[in-house]
């Protein structure tokens, strides 16, 4: 599957240095130490519905975090799916009267348009699951072989093919991702897609690895499993370890995903490969609130990229209200956020528009500090606010400066100017 446009990626004089995130798994920090390309698998859309602040934010941060690996000298390898075929957009499908593959097309076309808005530098895979079928229901193949996956009949399947479940008995260290009770997974296990009520199923938390063809649904047939789709974690597995290999270095996603589904991938993993390490690091993204609720699709409480797009406001601003905020910190949106976004963007671009600047190289190095500290973008404006205010003050000491400090924001930060 096609991606979009990469943006250019200015050169910056020197490197930085080791970069820090946050690390779901252990609660703490955790420094990129690969040993080799850094490997980086962020789970996707499902393209039923236009990107909102919620998404971009979560493709936001891990631009930045790319470009800041890139910075300190790495190689980056960037995975990127897309879950093209699943309920929620059968359902939306169905509800608006439109065919399935179509509202895909559609929402993945202007999800293209509006990373490309927002400077995000597309992944070097862009791996929808309709095209996947193959690779996804080999690693259900292999998952059987090892005894790590039971069938269940399926009455209103006419050929006798038959749902397929990971048997989490067979995964020791599940839990690890999250760190959750299991009380805690029952809670929400429901709600986020699983099925724990399901007869037959030997444990209530084993997640689904291929669903057998029901009347009116898209089904595939592949050798040794039957007719029908594969389950939503199964997929991630199988993309991640197909074009990057395990362990990876970095699961990316929005904070919604820890559990079940980064905990489901993981585990699907460990008993393919019987490696107990899927990712090195698990980094996620906060959600972003509207009127007191997570905003979502479930929800319609959007505000969507694509509409401020089209109300005028410049993508850099959208991109700015994105990263004024800690990407592992809950958040609200509200007007005063894009209103602030404005304004810091034209204040940077009017001290960007004079004859010589402040310092520019306390700005490349404050902007590496910030970023290397867990992504701490709101400090990394800081930075720039700083160095603006002075070169607005009448600072214009270093007569190139403003170019540096141009080619900084765009190179680390993806704001160009």
């Amino acid at each position: 599957m096609k991606s979009w446009p990469a943006p250019a990626l200015p050169d910056l004089p020197g490197r930085a240095g080791a970069i820090t995130v946050a690390d779901s798994s252990t609660g703490g920090p955790l420094t990129i130490e690969p040993d080799g390309p850094v490997r980086m698998y962020v789970c996707g859309i499902t393209p039923y519905d236009a990107t909102h602040l919620g998404h971009a934010a979560t493709y936001v941060t891990f631009d930045v975090l790319g470009r800041a690996l890139r910075d300190a000298g790495h190689e980056v390898r960037y995975v990127q799916n897309i879950t093209d075929v699943d309920d929620p957009l059968l359902e939306r499908a169905a509800r608006d009267g439109v065919r399935w593959q179509e509202l895909a097309t559609r929402e993945i076309d202007l999800f293209r348009e509006d990373m490309t808005a927002l400077g995000v530098i597309p992944p070097d895979h862009f791996v929808g699951v309709v095209d996947s079928i193959e690779l996804i229901a080999d690693a259900v193949r292999q998952l059987e072989a090892r005894g790590a996956a039971y069938r269940i009949p399926v009455p209103e399947n006419p050929t006798g093919d038959q749902d397929i479940y990971l048997d989490l008995a067979s995964t020791p260290d599940f839990g690890d991702v999250s760190g959750w009770s299991r009380e805690a997974m029952m809670e929400v296990f429901a709600e986020r897609g699983g099925d724990p009520d399901r007869a037959g199923k030997r444990d209530p938390l084993d997640p689904l690895l291929w669903r057998a063809a029901r009347p009116g649904e898209p089904c595939w047939t592949v050798d040794g499993i039957g007719s029908g789709r594969p389950g939503w974690h199964i997929e991630c597995t199988a993309i991640a370890l197909r074009y990057l290999g395990e362990p990876i270095d970095i699961q990316g996603g929005g904070s919604d995903l820890v559990f079940p589904h980064h905990e489901m991938s993981a585990a699907q993993a460990a008993a393919l490969t019987q490696e107990p390490v899927f990712a090195r690091a698990f980094v996620h993204q906060a959600m972003v609130g509207l009127d007191g609720e997570k905003m979502s699709k479930s929800k319609g409480n959007l505000v969507l990229v694509s509409r401020l797009r089209q109300d005028g406001v410049d993508p850099m601003a959208i991109r700015l209200v994105l990263l004024a905020h800690r990407h592992n910190r809950d958040w609200e949106y509200t007007d005063a956020d894009l209103t602030e976004a404005q304004e810091r963007l034209s204040r940077w671009r009017a001290a960007l528009s004079g004859n010589g600047s402040a310092a520019s190289q306390i700005v490349v190095d404050g902007l590496r500090a910030a970023l290397a500290d867990e992504l701490n973008t709101p400090a990394a404006l800081s930075v720039v606010d700083h160095w603006a205010a002075e070169t607005l003050g009448g600072d214009t000491s270093e007569p190139t400066g403003a170019g540096v400090v141009a080619r900084a924001i765009d190179a680390l930060l993806g704001i160009r100017l």
